[in-house]
């Protein structure tokens, strides 16, 4: 069973989701079966690559909230955070485009480092002081944590065009199948699960996702000539 998460670095609740998620996939009976793939998606996809700035104006002026409001979102989110076993910090954190993020999550993927890399990124923006944004070396050094080797981060890096399409398309299947917001969660292209669920409501999708799989139902199984472990069946003997 295949389980697709579409999210941002940028999305506090996506870190919250990803934590309560893996809670309730760590439980599930069926845990080696189910292949998790992680999938981008932009809070803003039009902000330019130096446009950085701090997370409560970025608030006040997306949200129209008073800078008490805001911040008292983001000392709720910590507490959340807290309750997952996350670090976060509800001072001094900023905002900024994600796109060169998630080119680097599609180059993870193709090496096998998705989740380190995904992990790396949201610890880096959610729990730790210095910005992650306008930063190739930040990224790069994150990158190598992650298992990436440096030289191939920075290429993708100084080529906007690298795996750009890769994140364009991610972005586009996720409007086609009417994901609005994000974390959201498919389970076999057969359920979705929006936001950051308790870790109850994902197990419970997790397991009436498995228990609708249906067995491969043969067509013909009259015996045709294959081939096996054993060798090739070989006509006339």
């Amino acid at each position: 069973m295949r389980v697709e998460i579409w999210s941002d670095i940028a999305c506090p609740w996506c870190y919250v989701g990803k934590a309560r998620f893996e809670k309730a996939l760590a439980a599930f009976p069926h845990r080696d079966g189910v292949e998790v793939v992680h999938r981008s998606f932009e809070l803003d996809p039009g902000l330019a690559k130096d446009d950085v700035q701090p997370v409560l104006t970025m608030l006040t002026a997306k949200y129209g909230m008073s800078e008490a409001q805001a911040q008292a979102g983001e000392d709720n989110l910590g507490a959340q955070a807290a309750a997952e076993g996350l670090d976060y910090r509800t001072r001094g954190r900023d905002h900024g485009s994600t796109f060169d993020m998630h080119r680097l999550l599609h180059l993870a993927k193709d090496a096998g480092r998705q989740e380190a890399l995904l992990d790396a990124l949201y610890r880096a923006n959610f729990a730790e002081e210095r910005s992650v944004f306008a930063d190739d070396e930040r990224l790069v050094g994150l990158a190598v944590a992650a298992g990436l080797e440096a030289d191939a981060a920075r290429a993708v890096l100084a080529d906007p065009t690298a795996y750009a399409d890769e994140v364009r398309a991610d972005e586009r299947e996720a409007a086609q199948l009417g994901a609005t917001g994000v974390p959201f969660f498919v389970l076999d292209r057969k359920y979705g699960v929006s936001g950051a669920q308790p870790a109850e409501v994902f197990a419970q999708a997790l397991a009436q996702a498995w228990g609708e799989r249906s067995p491969l139902k043969l067509i013909d199984d009259g015996g045709a000539e294959a081939c096996g472990p054993d060798g090739c069946a070989v006509p006339g003997r």
